[in-house]
């Protein structure tokens, strides 16, 4: 219900505020893995469904019309660009560092070296023996 370029901000935001909630622990499952899908969903069950209302029942005037088409052609560009602007909101954490090792591409480590894994595993036994 607004223009292409505000949504994409607010949703790379979102994107950001719940990838790194991931990283953190406080989420169990990557956004990653159906944002995607999980934007188109909630533009046909709710954005859409909620535009098409507003215009109806006319609360915002001539305003309503235009809401239901932003609402439109941002599911259209979603559809276009959307996988791409998940791998490039996915590529600015690789680029940090910040994937986890199942996400990014296998690094070889130093024999020596167990895996931030093995290592957390370790401690967490230790804490309860």
């Amino acid at each position: 219900m607004q223009h292409w370029h505000i949504y994409r901000k607010w949703n790379q935001r979102l994107f950001k505020e719940m990838y790194e909630a991931f990283l953190q622990g406080r989420s169990e499952k990557d956004p990653s893995s159906n944002w995607y899908e999980g934007e188109k969903g909630f533009f046909d069950f709710y954005i859409i469904p909620l535009a098409k209302k507003l215009k109806d029942c006319g609360v915002f005037g001539v305003s309503s019309d235009e809401y239901l088409q932003y609402a439109v052609q941002n599911r259209k560009e979603w559809d276009l660009k959307g996988q791409e602007l998940v791998a490039e909101m996915l590529q600015s954490f690789r680029d940090q560092g910040r994937v986890p090792e199942m996400l990014a591409p296998a690094k070889e480590q130093a024999p020596e070296q167990a895996p931030p894994q093995e290592v957390a595993l370790k401690m967490a036994e230790k804490s309860v023996v």
